[in-house]
């Protein structure tokens, strides 16, 4: 506990608040190349694996991103796109990737939520 003598000489020093945004440059989307693409098990009550993908920006930060929806056609060295959007079972993944554009294929035969998995209209 610092005595009143030192608190007027130094004061106290202001909380740095962490950037959970660093690698996005503060950008909505950001694009990236996957060097690898691995399952991860979240966090404890939950347990089925989780596809996610390591993904080098195109500002050199590396990141994990999340594959959201079921399958997905990724491949290493495949380009996607990623937005923000944390995977609460999941530590240290941070963003989503977009289905439906670059590499990452749609989800095909899905009904709801088109938009969000890059579907396109049923006939």
């Amino acid at each position: 506990m610092p005595t009143l003598n030192q608190l007027i000489r130094h004061g106290r020093e202001e909380k740095r608040r962490t950037d959970r945004t660093r690698a996005s440059d503060q950008c909505p989307q950001k694009q990236g190349v996957r060097p690898r693409v691995p399952t991860r098990t979240p966090k404890k009550p939950n347990s089925a694996p989780r596809k996610i993908a390591k993904v080098r920006l195109s500002n050199r930060h590396d990141i994990f991103a999340h594959i959201p929806g079921e399958g997905h056609n990724s491949q290493e060295h495949s380009i996607v796109l990623i937005r923000g959007g944390r995977v609460k079972d999941s530590p240290g993944v941070k963003s989503h990737c977009i289905r439906g554009v670059k590499d990452l294929l749609g989800i095909p035969d899905r009904r709801k939520g088109r938009s969000k998995y890059g579907a396109e209209k049923p006939k």
